[in-house]
């Protein structure tokens, strides 16, 4: 009978794993209660956030400040239009960098080499916002929803990364085997790559679709109409300016507007500005350091 025996750790290395752990935790918490915070602020009356009773969970349990943002319309429409924002302009991302990058992952490919250095200058060297707001401006595209798609519809860094992918993930003998059978390019590409690369569509999604919803700098320069501007617009208004929808305050007395309404209503903002992103991520999440530790190591 064999006895298996623990290897006992140094004392050291036991007491760096502790260091590490605590140290692990305390950033966790630091992560975290901000968050935790905002959230409990969101559900707390207004006497409470002012007078600063909250500091961890609810005091007093309200609803009051999501039931004022559900029936404001300006709000409603700067959720719808960031969704859209979001969808189309991350399908439109993820296709052109595909389209992008599957040709410069086949070696047969002629000047693949000065296409990658061409396309690396624009990730330290750009025109600057001026030149861009006036090729915007010159396409007719102000004050519409394609000023919001086109101009950053492909990134470069992404291109490397799915280029990466295709180039060390996909083996060239089965591409080879497909030619035989007489399976053109785009054939290969739609039915047999794009099916094997699920884990980096699904971290080029989450990204795209991450800078999307994030979004707020491009409305502020290129749209004028309030029907267009996406949620967090809205929100920066709201948050820096103040400009509270009156919808949102017309069912709310004066008194609970004096006692700090309009800042429970901010925090609720911020908790309905994440939600989407934070139900989105759980579904990529395993994809996510694959994709990242392939465009790490290889290149």
């Amino acid at each position: 009978m064999i006895i298996q025996q623990k290897i006992r750790e140094p004392f050291g290395d036991r007491v760096l794993l502790y260091v590490i752990y605590a140290l692990l935790a305390l950033l966790t918490l630091t992560v975290l209660y901000p968050l935790l915070y905002i959230l409990s602020s969101s559900l707390s009356s207004p006497d409470a956030v002012v007078s600063g009773q909250v500091w961890l969970f609810p005091v007093e349990f309200s609803m009051r400040a999501y039931k004022s943002i559900f029936q404001s319309s300006q709000l409603m429409l700067g959720f719808y239009n960031s969704l859209v924002y979001t969808v189309v302009g991350t399908f439109i991302n993820v296709s052109f960098t595909i389209l992008m990058a599957y040709p410069l992952s086949q070696k047969k490919m002629a000047g693949r080499s000065f296409f990658m250095i061409l396309m690396m200058i624009t990730m330290f060297f750009s025109g600057g916002l001026i030149p861009t707001y006036l090729l915007v401006k010159n396409l007719h595209m102000l004050d519409t929803r394609w000023a919001l798609w086109l101009p950053g519809a492909l990134s470069v860094f992404q291109v490397i990364i799915a280029r990466t992918f295709f180039m060390a993930s996909i083996p060239h003998e089965l591409q080879e085997a497909a030619q035989i059978d007489g399976c053109r390019d785009i054939r290969y590409l739609w039915s047999v790559a794009l099916p094997l690369s699920k884990p980096i569509i699904a971290v080029m999604t989450l990204m795209y679709a991450v800078g999307h919803w994030n979004a707020y700098f491009d409305a502020l320069i290129y749209l004028r109409s309030e029907h267009l501007f996406p949620l967090q617009y809205v929100l920066r208004n709201l948050l820096i300016l103040n400009a509270a929808d009156p919808e949102m305050l017309a069912n709310t007395a004066q008194s609970l507007r004096d006692k700090g309404f309009e800042q429970v209503l901010k925090y609720a903002l911020i908790v309905v500005a994440c939600v989407p992103v934070l139900i989105m991520y759980p579904f990529v999440q395993k994809h996510f350091v694959k994709g990242v530790m392939i465009g790490s190591l290889k290149g």
